[in-house]
């Protein structure tokens, strides 16, 4: 399952993060043949990645903290260092903006 989240964890684990809650546009990648639609919030030092697989409509919600990600793949938890995350080769396509 690590393969299919840490790609998406390379474009937002690393950048600065703001105080109050604060989301961004909807945003997706593919990665092996799936595409992955998902929104990022920012509340406090923590970055929340919420989103889903398009095929197959299966969700996920990952809370960025400082060294470590956890959070949820369907209904199974994953927990990972941040240094197992690795950066994508193509940036993030953005569905809408505000």
């Amino acid at each position: 399952m690590k393969k299919i989240i840490l790609p998406a964890l390379a474009l937002f684990a690393l950048a600065p993060g703001a105080v109050h809650a604060e989301e961004t546009a909807a945003q997706r990648f593919e990665h092996d043949g799936n595409i992955y639609s998902y929104t990022v919030t920012q509340v406090g030092d923590t970055r929340i990645i919420s989103g889903f697989e398009e095929k197959t409509g299966k969700p996920f919600r990952l809370r960025i903290g400082e060294h470590r990600v956890r959070g949820t793949v369907g209904s199974q938890q994953v927990s990972f260092s941040l240094r197992e995350v690795e950066p994508l080769t193509k940036p993030a396509t953005t569905l809408a903006s505000r």
